[in-house]
């Protein structure tokens, strides 16, 4: 977090309309939350259940590795959001933001969850390749305009992690012997697909330059079909990607 430099994006997020920064405020919002709520599945479910060594190895490096990405996501809330109220708000999204709420308790659940193993690394799967996907798509979309490079250099540098996290567990889900029937998988990214496009339209209320609710919601889906292939399932929306700009990143 300390290689960060986020001196421009104090200038820049003066530059942006209400609009922009209600849309930016609830995507690290979001993200604030989330790390926490991954940090609590691994120390709390993920390594009791797991006992291969490497598999082990990897949580552990994962676990820091989300501790980190905590601290930027602080840093960047403290940086921008000025206003007291406004900032407790956010850092406390998931008191204060229903839309956060609702993707937060439903990653929570799987935590709390008894189902078994294959069915909660598919729940963390789409927390991780899902829910995060329209976040990191928005801050991209910062950065093809030339806006907040701090923002947009550390949101590189997360979105490469947690694509590694997300096919990690795509490829230990490939190892379990008694893996979900795919109608299961399909049903479990279908809920997550809802929750988050409720997060995109209520985050964007209207639309900006480039980036609207319903090209957002399509790009979820996009993202939604290339997990289920992972997952050894077949595609459910069958569609394109609307932003070719996205087609590079690591975490698409």
């Amino acid at each position: 977090a300390e290689e960060v430099d986020l001196s421009c994006d104090v200038q820049h997020w003066a530059t942006l309309t209400d609009s922009e920064k209600h849309f930016i405020s609830h995507v690290l919002a979001f993200f604030a939350t989330s790390d926490g709520i991954v940090l609590e599945n691994l120390a709390a479910r993920f390594l009791n259940d797991v006992q291969i060594p490497e598999a082990r190895a990897f949580y552990g490096f994962q676990i820091a590795i989300e501790n980190i990405h905590s601290e930027m996501y602080s840093l960047l809330l403290e940086t921008y959001i000025k206003d007291a109220r406004e900032k407790h708000k956010l850092f406390n999204a998931i008191d204060n933001l229903p839309c956060v709420a609702r993707k937060a308790e439903w990653a929570l659940s799987w935590i709390n969850s008894s189902t078994s193993f294959a069915e909660r690394l598919v729940g963390f799967a789409c927390v991780e390749g899902i829910f995060f996907s329209g976040s990191f798509c928005a801050i991209f979309w910062l950065k093809k305009r030339g806006l907040m490079p701090g923002l947009t250099f550390s949101n590189e540098l997360i979105s490469r992690d947690e694509g590694l996290h997300c096919d990690f567990a795509c490829m230990l889900y490939s190892l379990l012997l008694r893996p979900l029937d795919s109608e299961r998988v399909r049903n479990i990214v279908h809920e997550a697909v809802e929750i988050e496009t409720e997060f995109v339209c209520d985050a964007l209320p209207c639309a900006l330059i480039g980036m609207n609710a319903t090209l957002m919601s399509q790009y979820i889906k996009f993202v939604a079909d290339r997990l289920l292939v992972s997952l050894g399932c077949t595609k459910i929306y069958n569609v394109e990607n609307p932003f070719d700009w996205m087609e590079f990143i690591s975490l698409q």
